[in-house]
């Protein structure tokens, strides 16, 4: 692919991206079209169809880029050693109003679902690098780390982030590493 072919499509799927956060931010979930998409971004039917199979696609995409970033990122000292828990904490504060609106949409378990799987295998990289080994199988584990990490933040959103990111974070962290740390193989 040329630099220019992937230029634009970059391009493409940032403005779809765009748009489909900016319909969430308008109306449930459940009623966004790929027409509401493609005509908010104003790029053709086949133009979508040639980057997502729908809408969820599209949107787990966009949350897989964004889980990405931060774990590309250099994680601050007080950063959860295995994944970027306090960065995410922060992105979901910055972004509150999309992130409430979502959870309240109905039918919004499949993207749910596909959070907790992509957080589970990040978490399991990041166990897998910490070379240790562990009573527990990784899997299942990641699995249970990830699971706290959502069941955490959905609270938190409900509760109107009456913590701070970085509250939520050292409370996750409470929770989560002395459980790790007690499957170690010693």
């Amino acid at each position: 692919m040329s630099d220019k072919q992937d230029r634009r499509s970059q391009r493409t799927r940032r403005l779809l991206s765009e748009a489909l956060v900016e319909l969430i931010r308008e109306k449930d979930y459940n009623t966004i079209t790929v027409s509401d998409i493609i005509g908010r971004a104003n790029v053709g039917r086949s133009t979508f169809y040639a980057h997502y199979q729908d809408k969820d696609d599209l949107f787990v995409g966009e949350l897989d880029r964004v889980i990405e970033v931060l774990s590309r990122r250099i994680p601050d000292q007080e950063e959860s050693p295995f994944f970027p828990s306090l960065g995410l904490f922060r992105h979901v504060g910055e972004e509150y109003e999309l992130y409430k609106a979502l959870l309240w949409s109905s039918g919004i378990d499949v993207l749910i679902k596909h959070l907790q799987k992509s957080l589970s295998q990040r978490i399991e990289q990041g166990l897998k690098q910490s070379r240790k080994e562990f009573d527990v199988p990784l899997p299942i584990l990641a699995n249970f780390v990830a699971g706290s990490f959502l069941t955490l933040l959905r609270w938190w959103l409900d509760n109107k982030m009456i913590y701070s990111p970085e509250q939520m974070d050292e409370i996750f962290r409470k929770l989560t590493v002395p459980g790790i740390e007690a499957q170690e193989v010693k």
